[in-house]
């Protein structure tokens, strides 16, 4: 059995110091993440309306929880809403990339007027889509009155509200459009020309050469787009406030309300423990099925 080797004063010191550099790192994770999950999963079991004394009541605020007609409604709306916005946010950025990562004049123009949107605030846009969606005398409609077609109720509409979200959220994809234009330029150009010497035209080039090898990006964003989408909250809190009639009700949302509107503390920490596990399945789910598409370039 072999010895452990000793450590040399020098070896010993940086790995004192390289402690102390990430020091900052795990008490800000301990304190302000893992601290207030543990907090939370711990009221989870309990009644608390922040003013009386906690109530230890077992698991009856998850029992309740499958009786809820308004959770079941909020997951259903959530649900809904990432199945609109996950594929706009993953596949129309990547196409925008494409068109972005051509040698035109101006084009880093172009490029900085599809990335700004993404750094706009979400309550400074949500202002700007209200007047937008305005169904009295909002942009949208004053263009359908121009060309003599009928006007919408776009967010005020039970059946509209969420395809206007999905809207919103592909106008503020800027970040997904810069992450696709930095694998794009890392393509290796030798592939295309290769394809063109074969005679390949640009479809083919697009799905046998440019999907294949931004097959991981896309990946993370699609990840990430999923995550995100489950976790919209200020788009429909500043719009909609869930209406109408609970159409934009997002899990999120009514985490908020039961905490912060109805006091029950207890109960809206169980519904957020069901929404981390409904992440984190999806999740897993994608990441076990990713070596069916993803394709690496070492041949993974």
């Amino acid at each position: 059995m072999k010895k452990k080797k000793k450590m040399s004063l020098r070896e010993r010191s940086q790995l004192r110091w390289g402690y102390f550099f990430i020091a900052p790192v795990i008490i800000g994770l301990a304190c302000f993440s893992f601290g207030p999950m543990l907090y939370s999963m711990a009221i989870s079991f309990t009644e608390w309306d922040v003013i009386t004394p906690m109530e230890f009541i077992g698991a009856e605020n998850y029992k309740n929880l499958f009786h809820d007609p308004l959770v079941g409604q909020a997951i259903k709306v959530t649900l809904t809403y990432t199945l609109l916005t996950v594929p706009l946010v993953t596949c129309v950025p990547l196409l925008i990339a494409i068109l972005l990562n051509t040698k035109v004049r101006g084009i880093s123009i172009f490029r900085a007027i599809f990335y700004v949107p993404s750094i706009v605030p979400v309550v400074a846009s949500a202002a700007v889509w209200m007047y937008i969606y305005n169904p009295m005398h909002g942009l949208l409609n004053s263009i359908l009155k121009g060309v003599g077609l009928h006007t919408q109720n776009f967010i005020f509409s039970a059946k509209g509200v969420l395809p206007c979200l999905a809207v919103m959220a592909l106008w503020a994809a800027g970040n997904n459009v810069v992450i696709y234009l930095a694998g794009l330029q890392g393509v290796s150009r030798q592939l295309y020309e290769a394809a063109e010497i074969d005679g390949a035209g640009a479809l083919p080039k697009f799905f046998h050469i440019t999907v294949p090898m931004m097959t991981p990006i896309v990946f993370y964003n699609f990840v990430m787009a999923i995550i995100g989408s489950m976790q919209t909250f200020t788009q429909a809190y500043i719009m909609t406030d869930g209406g109408p009639n609970n159409a934009s009700l997002f899990y999120s949302l009514l985490v908020y309300r039961t905490a912060f509107k109805q006091s029950r503390m207890g109960y809206s920490a169980s519904m957020s423990w069901i929404l981390f596990l409904i992440i984190a399945v999806l999740t897993a789910v994608v990441f076990k099925t990713q070596n069916k598409w993803v394709i690496y370039e070492n041949g993974d």
